[in-house]
Parts: structure tokens; C-alpha cells; sequence
């Protein structure tokens, strides 16, 4: 038994809350009668490092006496509390739940005003009933008393309890095996009145709020839920607990949400149902090993709400900046979200905190403990006692497994008895966790000058550094975001190129372009024709030197040189179309430049040649000159208008560079 369980008990039956009056001891707290203040009972709950599992006690104020009365193992004398009056209780698997109960209904009336009112003479206030003869059955013949107002399925039902001990599970199980045999049964008797008791079951019913009970019931089943006491409320979740008018651990589940959506969720039934029914849901869905998926959209949605919240906090670099917000808002409540840092830009806000919370975690990985776990403590091991406040019967003991709902709460089963891993509130480290924010709250508030700012505290000054990083980084990515950005395109200049080849190719004719101008300098296009040059010793070489002719190098009319009235030695060497280039040769433009270069050096015109080829004469000139500018170091041809002409103090120059004759 655990001390959730004697707390439930004192809401359900008494309207008792527990009470935390201490903050510096939040494992100690009180259960008090909401009318006259009394201390009922003080619970104390408290972590052994040694066992590493937490010791549950507390002081029940039901006088001493019950200690001689009561003789159980885990009744001792009071823990903190003074006086006869109290008792101790420790919690653990022995620990039965009928006695705690017993012992806390003694405490609560023990505090009640008590009284009465003797009457002396009291008149009757109804006329008195007169029975009347009744004859007796024949000798030897079996007297029975028929009630004819209970039906056979009810009686037979109520024949079926067996008495073999006062025991909880005893209990149970005839509550299971009554439970089961009136599984279809249906009635059309109507009751209405109070009742009110813990653990209800079809024994502790008269025959009237039985039929009553079934009756509702037939109406549940089929969809309409009308108001009934609390306590027949739970009996029909007990049966569904127990698998009783359902096919399969997931149609008991559906049938439960029907239930808190048509009884709670209307306003039909009492709403301190809730909390009871969802944790139900979740420790039912582990019992039968449903995937957890499904398991966690019947839990607790605030339970699993901070579970989520721990595990992004505890792995920050996986999640965004929306989600580390939300889970600091978790645990920080709403004065973070209420922030001028947050409400003045909510995207950038909530970005720095959860930069800042990135920062602090990253900076403490070292650290055998973190901030995480400064701030949260570890995973602990709790005992589990699934359904210990539900009347359950199981029949088999569970088989060990290990559970994971979530990413901060598993489940472990060994030998049938159940344990839960889980974070625990108790070991919070809450001022280290508000100090952060705070600080990071105030150093913030100054950075963006939202005014309301914070005074400064000298045990929150660990956290400025985090602070401070993420401050820094903002305001450098500021800095560069107000550089101004060039930005060149690459790509739009390949796409004007192209641009460019499709406006030439559409204005060359087919002739042009089997003659191309921009053919490469020293080779056509294909790469099939050399340009070859004569040497003074009459011998012919290749541009790259490959090949070298020889013999007399004539011009095309056959003498072997001209006459100097009638033929220069430029005329002379570039009368052979054939002839290449020496070795120290630049490149020339290919044909039809070097047919005009060669006119050129004869004195011959040009411009049929030009216009043959569809040249502009500008174009012609810039082409020879830039391919020899290197060798003469300044134009050797001037245009003007549509004339090309040579000149001629580089005569001499471009034939020596060719292996010509100078004019000497």
C-alpha cells in the first residue's frame, strides 16, 4: 500500500485534500478535517540513498489503545507526533488498505463534536400495525420465506459469495466471480436515493439499489447516461477494470473513455471521478501490455505532458526553440510566458531562452551531474501498485517485462511485483532552475531594453555567464546582418553568354559559318590545316616543330626569287601558301587572316578578301594585331574605314619574325 492511496481514500469518503504547509519539507504534509482544522493523520515521505527507494510513514491520530487491539507489523509507535493519540503506519507490500482505512475513519470521527438528545416519553407518530395470523405449514412439510420481489439471477448471484475471509483480495474475488455471472444480465427497476461507500461491490447493496444498479447499467450500455451516486459510479468502472461486460483490453479501455465522456465530461457525474479513472486507464493498459502509443492517449494528460517537457529539456539539441520553451514554461509556470522579453517579440524571445538553456547544458556536460540533472534530479525506482485502489482480481501472476511509456517513465515487472522508473517532483532542485530563468529573465530585459527590469541577486549570479554567451552571439549575428551583401550571380553571366552565341549564330550566314572568324589562331576549326612559314635557308618548319621541308622555296610563278623591281623578299616568302611557321612564330589568325596578312606583306589589296569572307575590315585589323602585339609590341596594321593598310616600319619586323628577307 502506498500513502496515494490512504489520500484518495480521505478525498473520496471525507472531502479531506492533502495539505503541504511546509516548503522547505515537501515530503512531509497533513490530511486535516476541512471543518474543524484537526490533524488527522501526518504523512512523511522520505528517500533512502542506501536502498535507493523512498520510505513512506505517517502518524494516524486514532488513540494508542489500537495498537493493543490491532497487532500488525507495521503499526508502531508515532514517528514525529507526540502523545497517545497518534500512531505510526508504515507503507510497504504487507501494509492492508481495509485497516489503514478502519484506522482513519476512528481519526476523523475522534475529532468530530459528538452528542445527543435523550427523550423521555415520545408519543407514536404513526399508527401502530397489528400482525395479523398467519397459519403454519403443514406437519412435515419444509417452511422457506420467498421475498418474490428478488429476481432468480440476483439471488443466484448473492449465493455465490463466499466467506472464507475478511481479506481485500477476498474481496475482490468475489466481486470478480459475482461480477462475472452477471455479466448479460439487464433489469427495468429504477432506484433513486443516496448511497455512499468505499470499494463498493454487489454485496454491500441491498436488493432495491442492486436492481437500481442494473438498471442503469442496461442504459449505459447502450449509450445514455443519466445521474447515479458517486459509489455506484465506481462500481460499474470496477467491473470494467475486471473485464466484465467487455471483449478485450482495448474494448475495455473504449468503453471507460465512452464513460468519462458521457458521465464526467457532460457534468453528469462528480468530476473528483477524473483522476482516478485516468490513472486507472494508464496502470490497465500496462497490466495487459498494450503498445504504449495507445497507452498514452488514456493517461493522464498533465503526467504526460511533464514527462515530454523533461525529455526535450534534457536533450535540447534535438529539439526547436518553440519546444524548449514550452518545456521551460512546464516547470517555470506562467510568469515566464508573461516575460516583456518574450511578449515585446515572442519569436525572438523565446529563441534566447532557449539558447540560453542550450548554452547552460551544453557548458555542464562535463559535469557527472549537468544542469539537467542539477535542475531535476535522476530517473528514480518507485514500488508500483497498479489498480491497489480499484477493486481488481487477477488470476495469474504477471510475467516480467519492462514497460517504457515514454522517454522519462518505465515500467518494470519482476516476480509479479511492479516497480515504477520515473523523475520525482520531490527532488526537484527548483531554485537552481527559477535562478537560471530569472537571471537570464533580467540580463535579457536589458539587452532589448524592454524596460520593468529586475534587480540583480547575488545567488543567481552563476547563471550570467550562460546569459551573457547567448547575448554576445546576438549581438555580433546583429552586426553582420546590418553589413551590406553583394551578391554576384554566376549564373545569370553563363545564361548572357549563351544568350550572346544564339544572337551571333542567328546573324551568320551558311557561309559564315563554314568560314568561322573566331576561329582559334595557328589551326582551323577542325584542326586538319597548319600554317607553314619559310626559313631564310630555304627550308620550311611546322609551328610546333614536328616537320621541316626542304629544298627551294619558290613562289607560284616558278623563279626562285624575284626581281627587286617587280617583287620584295616579302612577296618572295609568303608566295607559298604551304610553307609553316618557324618555332619562335606566334599565332597567326587562320584563314581567310592569313590570306589578307599575306596580301598584306605583297602590297596587294584586300578588301575583296574581306568582303568574300564577310569580315569587317576593324575586326580583321584587331585580330592580326592583338596575335603579334606580344612580338612587335604595337599594331602593325591601321584601318580606316574599310581600308587595312600595312605599316611599314614593321615590314621588315613581322618578316623577321616569320624567318623573312628584310629590304637590306
Amino acid at each position: 500500500m502506498e500513502l496515494s492511496e490512504l489520500t484518495a481514500y480521505a478525498k473520496e469518503k471525507f472531502h479531506i485534500r492533502e495539505q503541504h504547509k511546509w516548503a522547505d519539507f515537501p515530503g512531509i504534509s497533513v490530511l486535516a478535517d476541512p471543518n474543524t482544522g484537526k490533524w488527522a493523520a501526518l504523512l512523511m515521505r522520505q528517500w533512502d540513498s542506501d536502498t535507493g527507494t523512498e520510505i513512506q510513514r505517517c502518524d494516524i491520530k486514532c488513540g494508542r489503545q489500537t495498537l493493543w487491539e490491532i497487532r500488525k507489523p507495521y503499526l508502531s509507535r508515532p514517528f514525529r507526533m507526540d502523545g497517545d493519540k497518534w500512531i505510526g503506519v508504515v507503507f510497504d507490500s504487507s501494509t492492508e488498505p481495509d485497516v489503514v482505512f478502519r484506522l482513519f475513519d476512528r481519526a476523523v470521527r475522534s475529532g468530530e463534536q459528538r452528542g445527543c438528545t435523550i427523550v423521555l416519553e415520545s408519543p407514536p407518530t404513526k399508527p401502530m400495525i397489528v400482525c395479523q395470523d398467519t397459519a403454519l405449514p403443514a406437519a412435515g412439510t419444509r417452511f422457506t420465506a420467498v421475498d418474490l420481489t428478488i429476481p432468480e439471477k440476483i439471488r443466484q448471484m448473492l449465493e455465490r459469495y463466499e466467506c472464507k475471509d475478511e481479506s481485500f483480495a477476498q474481496k475482490c474475488r468475489n466481486f470478480y466471480r459475482q461480477g462475472k455471472f452477471m455479466e448479460d444480465y439487464e433489469d427495468n427497476a429504477p432506484w433513486t436515493g443516496a448511497y455512499r461507500c468505499y470499494f463498493p461491490t454487489y454485496q454491500n447493496l441491498t436488493v432495491r439499489q442492486l436492481r437500481g444498479y442494473f438498471t442503469w447499467r442496461t442504459r449505459v450500455r447502450k449509450g445514455d447516461f443519466s445521474p447515479i451516486p458517486t459509489s455506484l459510479a465506481y462500481l460499474y468502472l470496477y467491473e470494467l477494470l475486471n473485464g466484465i461486460g467487455t471483449s478485450s483490453p482495448e474494448d475495455t479501455l473504449k468503453k471507460m473513455r465512452e464513460f468519462e465522456e458521457g458521465f464526467l465530461d457532460s457534468g453528469i457525474g462528480d468530476p473528483g471521478i477524473q483522476s482516478n479513472l485516468r490513472r486507472w486507464m494508464l496502470e490497465y493498459a500496462v497490466l495487459h501490455d498494450l503498445p504504449p502509443a495507445l497507452a498514452r492517449r488514456y493517461a493522464d494528460p498533465a503526467m504526460l505532458k511533464k514527462d515530454e517537457a523533461l525529455a526535450v529539456l534534457r536533450e535540447p539539441e534535438k529539439a526547436s526553440d518553440e519546444e524548449i520553451f514550452s518545456a521551460l514554461c512546464v516547470f517555470a509556470g506562467k510568469k515566464l510566458g508573461e516575460s516583456p522579453v518574450v511578449s515585446k517579440d515572442p519569436e525572438r524571445g523565446k529563441h534566447l531562452f532557449a539558447a540560453v538553456w542550450r548554452c547552460a547544458s551544453k557548458t555542464d556536460s562535463q559535469d557527472d551531474s549537468g544542469l539537467f540533472t542539477a535542475c531535476f534530479g535522476k530517473p528514480r525506482i518507485f514500488a508500483w501498485h497498479p489498480l491497489s485502489n480499484a477493486v481488481y482480481w487477477e488470476e495469474t501472476r504477471h510475467s516480467d517485462v519492462d514497460y517504457i511509456l515514454d522517454e522519462c517513465r518505465v515500467y518494470h515487472c519482476r516476480g509479479g511485483a511492479w516497480q515504477e522508473e520515473r523523475y520525482n517532483s520531490l527532488y526537484f532542485n527548483r531554485n537552481k532552475f527559477h535562478g537560471l530563468l530569472r537571471e537570464t529573465d533580467r540580463l535579457l530585459r536589458r539587452f532589448l531594453k524592454t524596460g520593468h527590469y529586475l534587480r540583480k541577486k547575488a545567488e543567481e549570479a552563476w547563471a550570467a555567464p550562460y546569459a551573457e554567451t547567448v547575448i554576445e552571439a546576438e549581438r555580433r549575428a546583429e552586426e553582420e546582418a546590418a553589413r551590406p551583401k553583394i551578391t554576384i550571380n554566376l549564373s545569370s553571366l553563363e545564361h548572357i553568354r549563351q544568350d550572346a552565341l544564339v544572337t551571333r549564330d542567328r546573324l551568320l550566314t551558311e557561309n559564315e559559318m563554314e568560314i568561322e572568324p573566331a576561329a582559334a589562331f595557328g589551326r582551323d576549326m577542325q584542326g586538319t590545316e597548319e600554317i607553314r612559314m619559310p626559313l631564310p635557308d630555304g627550308t620550311a618548319r611546322s609551328t610546333d616543330g614536328s616537320a621541316t621541308v626542304t629544298g627551294d622555296i619558290r613562289p607560284s610563278d616558278g623563279s626562285a626569287t624575284g626581281s627587286a623591281g617587280t617583287h620584295t623578299a616579302g612577296s618572295d616568302l609568303m608566295a607559298a601558301a604551304d610553307v609553316k611557321y618557324s618555332d619562335s612564330a606566334p599565332s597567326v589568325p587562320d584563314v581567310p587572316y592569313r590570306q589578307i596578312l599575306r596580301s598584306l606583306l605583297r602590297g596587294e589589296p584586300v578588301q575583296a578578301c574581306i568582303k568574300a569572307g564577310h569580315l569587317m575590315p576593324s575586326v580583321v585589323a584587331d585580330a592580326i594585331n592583338e596575335a603579334l602585339f606580344d612580338e612587335i609590341g604595337d599594331n602593325i596594321l591601321e584601318c580606316d574605314g574599310d581600308i587595312i593598310t600595312l605599316v611599314e616600319d614593321y615590314r621588315d619586323d613581322v618578316l623577321q619574325i616569320f624567318g623573312g628577307k628584310s629590304n637590306e
